[in-house]
């Protein structure tokens, strides 16, 4: 059965609404409300179930990383994409520069802006490239622009960055999952796993370069950053874990034992099927507005974003359709449990 036509998809999922917010918040997979629900269930027991299981927490640290093109010992575990960056942000030196985009969400450029002792320069995403000069230590941004859908040309930064001796911190928060990404070429990149990766909020991930790993300090290491972990719960750690999970934080178990079933379900289908899934929807949604005479945020992501319509999302929610208003803009965001139904129905009440 293709597992992008409507009948399997609601075999998944259990949602009630005509839910087209995936950039604020993915939808739980019914495999995963069962997970959370069962390590609930005996934590409220008192048995040794309701712990929480590290197995999970490495099956998703393994099932992202074959998501994201690199190898296990590359991925740390947390819970923000905001603690993963503020390490970035310390190990830098004071007065070194870091080059951001303007309007690119908060997380991605606060950990550095609050360090007063940083140059943090901001270009537009179009012109970060051209950005790039001789100073710059970082260049730091998103694959895809949270507000509006906007997609980053990646590879041209990479170039500048290089040609410059700078590094790259990738924000893929709005990327992996329904777009295909490979961290490899960058030195950071970080991910929440709650949107397109199907998880709840307590996810996320940080991939370091094995040439970046050096540059960091495990500055919140715990009993879980040590390489012999069950070893390491009192006293000094003899030694920091191997690789990136030096940089792991305790996990949040409910939400790592969620994580699994949506990194599974992304991996049967295949991320170039639901890619394709995605943004044949999303074109659908651009050309029935343009129809209405409305004129989305150039671009071709699942995330479609219209200027002057934000006022519309409290009527679309009472109406049973989930969207967000943001910077100004109405935006709609399609994953692998949306329809054309859903597409149209999103139109039918706009057009009134």
């Amino acid at each position: 059965m293709d597992l992008l036509s409507p009948e399997a998809v609601r075999a998944e999922f259990a949602h009630s609404t005509t839910y087209l917010n995936t950039a604020t918040c993915g939808v739980l997979p019914r495999a995963a409300v069962a997970e959370v629900r069962r390590l609930a269930e005996a934590a409220g027991a008192g048995t040794p179930d309701g712990f929480g299981d590290f197995d999970r927490v490495d099956r998703a640290r393994d099932a992202f990383a074959r998501l994201a093109g690199v190898a296990p010992d590359r991925v740390a575990v947390g819970s923000a994409v905001s603690t993963h960056v503020g390490l970035i942000s310390a190990a830098l030196p004071a007065g070194s520069e870091v080059l951001c985009v303007e309007g690119d969400f908060a997380s991605v450029i606060n950990p550095f802006v609050v360090r007063a002792d940083l140059k943090v320069r901001f270009a537009p995403l179009e012109s970060v490239a051209e950005a790039v000069g001789p100073d710059t230590a970082l260049v730091a941004l998103s694959a895809v622009q949270s507000a509006d859908g906007r997609t980053a040309d990646l590879a041209a930064v990479r170039a500048a960055a290089t040609a410059h001796g700078a590094r790259m911190l990738v924000d893929a928060s709005q990327a992996v999952g329904w777009l295909p990404f490979d961290a490899s070429p960058y030195e950071y990149t970080v991910a929440v796993g709650f949107k397109w990766l199907l998880a709840t909020r307590g996810v996320s991930y940080l991939t370091v370069s094995e040439e970046a790993q050096h540059t960091l300090t495990p500055l919140h290491a715990g009993w879980v950053a040590a390489e012999a972990m069950w070893d390491s719960t009192y006293g000094p750690m003899r030694q920091p874990a191997h690789g990136a999970r030096r940089f792991d934080e305790s996990p949040a178990f409910l939400a790592y034992h969620a994580a699994g079933p949506g990194l599974a379900l992304l991996e049967r289908i295949g991320i170039d099927a639901v890619h394709a899934h995605d943004t044949a929807l999303a074109a659908r949604y651009r050309a029935g507005l343009a129809r209405l005479g409305h004129e989305p945020v150039p671009g071709d992501s699942p995330i479609v974003s219209v200027p002057g319509l934000a006022g519309h999302q409290p009527a679309l929610m009472a109406a049973g359709i989930a969207t967000a208003a943001r910077a100004g803009n109405l935006r709609a965001s399609f994953h692998l449990y949306n329809t054309e139904a859903d597409v149209d129905r999103l139109l039918d009440v706009l057009a009134g």
